[in-house]
């Protein structure tokens, strides 16, 4: 998406070595590509739990740009009955 295979290898095998990224546009690719993995972690949490999951709730879920919102739903996601069941008790 952001990145070709070859340079999320790369990045995946100097953070592992403990590299530090220097570079500012590279640490906002990274940020935003694990955004992106988490949303679709939720997704696919949901549906291969054989939910349904409407446009509005996939939506909800691909727009959102916060981590720990996106890590908290993926833990909602295993337990939920409905895919809407992920946003109560959260902000609209």
């Amino acid at each position: 998406m952001f990145m070709n295979e070859a340079a999320r290898r790369s990045l995946k095998m100097m953070s592992n070595s403990g590299y530090v990224i220097q570079s500012a546009l590279v640490r906002a690719w990274v940020e935003k590509g694990a955004v992106a993995s988490k949303a679709q972690d939720v997704i696919a949490v949901l549906e291969a739990r054989g939910l349904d999951v409407p446009a509005a709730v996939r939506e909800r879920v691909l727009a959102s740009q916060e981590l720990a919102e996106l890590e908290l739903w993926i833990r909602r996601a295993a337990v939920v009955v409905t895919a809407e069941q992920l946003f109560e008790g959260t902000r609209s």
